[in-house]
């Protein structure tokens, strides 16, 4: 048992100190620099940070609340309940863009869950150096794992006993630090000369000053005292800037020195190298000549005046709030259609801004038209809104024609400003009602409901009104994307056959499924029809994923169809529609698999264009690829041969045709595909073919991740037909 983390049976802090304790320990095991623990939430999918080390809690202030659904580590790592490593900053983008944006900084990162084997409590992370290696450790990982364990145990142990554990106190900010004793000041120098010997000021980790020298306050223009106990940016009006504040971030973070050139008015640059360690940072400062020399020794880049990211007449823009804003601007780029927005917000901007409700509104015709909403207890208050006049005295329709928020602190608060408003009460204590303005003009209105009464500051007003600009830019791509995805899937659901036939002695399965690209509407088809005593059936491939191929793909497939019923056999069919593509000079190409079955006869008539070949399960089970002879890609030889080839189809046996997006994959062997449908065909084939459908689709949805259209029609033989 690691020193100071009490276990599951023996005494210690209940709540006060436990999670600091099993954080510390949990990070000296790894030689981690910084971390947080977080706990659900009593009553709702929140995880809510509990405890930080090593690091500000200002850092993390997007993630302060997090919903458990949230595409973060700590929320994947309980949802899951697994580890999750994040080996650098590489990996961090790929996989976690939005943290990568707010901290673009090179770091590792382990996450993992807090729960027993009955009932979750929260999660971990811990940060370690941009040093370590790109894999994680097995050691590491059971000595982590071990302890959320041993936490998690001892959480349940106090639940138990009725003190749950909360919360722990935050540290004193800056305003609350006590004064520098000769001892202290003795500690922070010995710790700075560890870290560069010849430095001149120490930070800890919120970028407090705990020891400084002369010669620091004579370059930075101020007396010695005045540094103690103050951050360097707000101590000096020309340092307040985020740039600069982002280089210490940067450090801390990565655990790797970094630099920057200020300019310390009228004309003095200086040189600032930041060198980290896990209680803090030691800053050499430095003449520099001019802004292009550089600080010696250390990666950074030079920020000066000219580089600043932001501020305005009020002064600068604080990290934190830019860093609020970036999370939630890349959270809402990730979201496609509306009801993706609307899941977004409820699901990770809502609870991080301590909401509880969130309902999207429009403009249509002059009327408020509800796009969706989450949150409410009573889902069917929104109804009252469907239609409502955009004259109706209500806060959702004067923030849209106004096209300027409305924060509302109180019920009270709400009567006094619509007391003409309709007696419908949603549940809520406060709201944010946020215009959506997008190319400027007004297209809907956001509510944001609070549960308890809330003081908007003036930092939380001026981040919910630009969320509010960003969501109405989510809001009306993702209503263009929507009807652009009704188009599409009417138009494709026109071009193919509602409903196969059901002649005697067959059964049958089909399946389409669009790829994630695009319009989601694109060239494979299938059809089947009788001609006859007989069965034809197609499955055939329009190159190209618009509403060009999919024009040509009705094409052809009528022509497959209509061929087929004046008599002519699958080769000639073929041969047809191959004269027609070529007379069109569509400039797209087909490919095709064309059949006729002969079920009193026990065969299959099958002709090739440039296609997959079929499987073959036979009555006994064994899989075959079928050896079917063709010819080239319909629409690229007008005088090309397709030969017929007669395959035998006693009861039984079941036939398998398909696209190539069912098999092929970038990354992926196209033999080992085939290989592994016709393992999964044999295995599964003498279910219903809806169930072998069914299954083979989610045999094959790993590997290819749905990027082309997919199109499967299985046949099966029953009883001979006299």
């Amino acid at each position: 048992m690691p020193p100071g983390l009490p276990g599951p049976d023996d005494g210690g802090p209940a709540g006060g100190a436990l999670l600091s304790l099993a954080l510390a320990s949990m990070m000296d095991d790894v030689h981690a620099h910084a971390g947080a623990v977080y706990l659900l939430a009593p009553d709702e999918p929140v995880l809510e940070m509990a405890v930080t080390a090593g690091l500000p809690r200002a850092f993390a202030a997007p993630w302060e609340r997090i919903g458990l659904a949230s595409r973060l580590p700590v929320a994947d790592a309980l949802r899951e309940r697994r580890l999750v490593w994040i080996g650098g900053e590489d990996e961090m983008a790929r996989v976690y863009p939005r943290i990568a944006l707010v901290l673009p900084y090179p770091y590792t990162m382990a996450a993992m869950p807090v729960a027993t084997d009955e009932t979750p409590y929260g999660a971990i992370f811990v940060t370690l150096a941009a040093a370590h290696p790109p894999e994680l450790g097995g050691l590491e990982r059971d000595l982590l794992t071990a302890a959320c364990r041993r936490l998690a145990l001892r959480l349940e142990r106090e639940a138990a006993a009725g003190r749950p554990v909360r919360r722990e106190p935050a540290s004193p900010d800056a305003g609350e630090i006590a004064p520098r004793t000769a001892a202290t000041a003795l500690v922070q120098a010995e710790h700075m000369v560890a870290r560069l010997p010849e430095g001149l000021c120490a930070l800890d980790v919120h970028g407090r000053v705990t020891f400084a020298n002369a010669a620091a306050a004579a370059l930075l223009g101020v007396p010695l005292k005045a540094l103690n106990g103050v951050q360097l940016w707000t101590a000096m009006p020309w340092l307040n800037d985020p740039a600069y504040e982002d280089r210490f971030r940067g450090a801390l973070i990565s655990q790797r020195p970094m630099s920057f050139v200020a300019l310390r008015p009228p004309n003095d640059w200086l040189g600032f190298g930041l060198h980290p360690g896990t209680d803090g940072v030691t800053v050499r400062i430095t003449p520099a000549p001019t802004v292009s020399s550089d600080v010696p020794g250390e990666r950074g880049e030079h920020v000066g005046p000219g580089d600043r990211t932001g501020p305005g007449p009020d002064g600068p823009a604080r990290l934190v709030t830019i860093s609020h804003l970036l999370n939630l601007a890349g959270a809402l780029t990730e979201a496609a259609g509306v009801q993706d927005v609307v899941d977004l917000l409820a699901g990770e901007i809502v609870p991080a801004i301590g909401g509880r409700t969130v309902a999207l509104l429009a403009s249509e015709g002059g009327r408020l038209r509800v796009l969706g909403h989450r949150g409410y207890p009573d889902p069917r208050m929104l109804d009252h809104f469907e239609g409502l006049p955009l004259t109706a005295p209500t806060a959702t329709a004067q923030v849209l024609v106004r096209g300027a928020p409305s924060f509302v602190e109180s019920p009270q608060r709400l009567a006094q400003l619509y007391p003409n408003r309709p007696a419908v009460s949603d549940g809520m204590a406060s709201w944010a009602f946020l215009p959506l303005i997008a190319s400027g003009r007004a297209v809907g209105t956001c509510v944001l409901g609070y549960p308890e009464p809330h003081a908007f500051s003036a930092d939380e007003r001026a981040v919910l009104t630009a969320l509010g600009g960003l969501i109405a830019q989510a809001a009306e791509r993702a209503r263009l994307y929507d009807i652009k995805h009704r188009l599409a899937h009417g138009l494709q659901a026109a071009l193919l056959p509602h409903t196969l036939p059901s002649p005697r002695g067959l059964e049958s399965a089909a399946r389409y499924l669009p790829g994630t690209e695009g319009m989601d509407i694109g060239g494979d088809f299938y059809d089947m029809t009788g001609v006859g005593d007989r069965v034809a059936a197609v499955v055939g491939d329009v190159e190209g994923h618009n509403v060009r191929a999919a024009g040509l793909m009705g094409q052809v497939r009528t022509a497959v169809r209509a061929y087929s019923a004046a008599g002519q056999s699958p080769g000639r069919v073929m041969e047809s529609t191959n004269r027609l593509l070529v007379d069109l000079d569509a400039g797209l190409f087909a490919s095709c698999v064309h059949l006729h079955l002969d079920l009193p006869g026990q065969r299959a008539l099958v002709a090739r264009a440039g296609h997959p070949h079929p499987l073959l399960r036979e009555p006994d089970g064994r899989v075959s690829v079928l050896d079917v002879a063709g010819g080239p890609l319909l629409g690229v030889e007008g005088d090309a041969c397709y030969p017929t080839t007669e395959v035998p189809f006693p009861p039984g046996s079941v036939l398998a045709l398909y696209t190539d997006g069912l098999v092929e994959a970038p990354g992926t062997d196209i033999d080992d595909a085939l290989a592994g449908l016709a393992g999964h065909l044999a295995l599964t084939g003498h279910l219903p073919l809806e169930d072998v459908a069914e299954g083979l689709l989610a045999h094959t949805a790993e590997r290819r991740g749905h990027t082309d259209d997919v199109v499967l029609l299985l046949l099966r033989a029953r009883t001979p037909v006299a």
